[in-house]
């Protein structure tokens, strides 16, 4: 049997591969479960210094499976309840890894997997791949954090747009408007995801966990108690085995090495 999620190590990084081509990748429960599982050991693992999500075929994903959702037409409702309970379970271990993560757009990111993509730290799209919301294209209204995450990149008023319009957004745009972080050549969003891996390997992934929360914390928060949060964050650094190398680092006006045995 064919997995549906595969997952390959190279190094530090842990490649996720989302494996249903036909179906342009769309998941349904067992495949999104599978996902989850997987992302909560991942979490865990210290390791594991990088995460790329990518998909197979020519499809990043669909989104979630409408065909499985609607096989039992007295039960659709239950059956998108299930769904988005684990698809956001997975959002919600992206959003929370205390590593980077981040999305190869090798081809089309739809519905659930636009929102996926969205969730992910950082976005490496091909020139050739397409996004698209695809939500309300289908009188259903956005999930996965694509609320979240969507006007926080583009603005309320481009969020709008994009939600009530669901236009196919092409590679350039989606530069253009803050939707990725970079672009690719054809079928090479995976190994450019790599290698952008490799370059922030090379720093400190406590430090990165640290900003990545507070930042994501800081939409949230009073700011009186998001500058105790951030002192809180900075003691924690100074006394972490990555914080120590960087100032003497510094100190010693040296390149540091951020690749240490030792854990906090």
């Amino acid at each position: 049997m064919t997995e549906t999620i595969q997952i390959e190590q190279v190094g530090a990084i842990i490649r996720i591969t989302l494996n249903r081509p036909k179906a342009y990748n769309a998941f349904d429960l067992p495949m999104i479960a599978t996902l989850v599982r997987h992302l909560t050991k991942i979490a865990k693992e210290d390791c594991v210094r990088g995460v790329v999500i990518t998909g197979a075929g020519n499809a990043f994903c669909a989104g979630g499976d409408l065909r499985w959702a609607t096989q039992d037409p007295d039960r659709v409702p239950m059956a998108f309840h299930q769904l988005a309970s684990a698809y956001h379970q997975a959002v919600l271990e992206i959003q929370r890894m205390e590593k980077p993560v981040i999305a190869a757009i090798n081809g089309m990111a739809a519905g659930g997997g636009f929102s996926l993509a969205l969730a992910c730290d950082f976005r490496i799209m091909d020139q050739g791949a397409v996004l698209q919301q695809a939500y309300t294209s289908s009188g259903l209204c956005i999930d996965g954090g694509g609320t979240y995450n969507l006007p926080r990149l583009v603005g309320l008023a481009r969020a709008l747009e994009i939600a009530a319009f669901d236009e196919p957004i092409a590679a350039d745009q989606a530069l253009l408007w803050g939707l990725v972080t970079r672009l690719a050549e054809p079928a090479n969003a995976p190994d450019d995801a790599m290698s952008m891996l490799h370059v922030l390997m090379q720093r400190s992934v406590h430090s990165f966990a640290l900003s990545k929360r507070l930042l994501h914390e800081s939409f949230n928060t009073a700011f009186e108690t998001q500058l105790e949060r951030e002192r809180e964050g900075l003691v924690s650094c100074g006394k972490h085995p990555e914080g120590i190398e960087g100032v003497n680092a510094f100190l010693e006006k040296r390149k540091p090495n951020f690749n240490l045995d030792n854990k906090a």
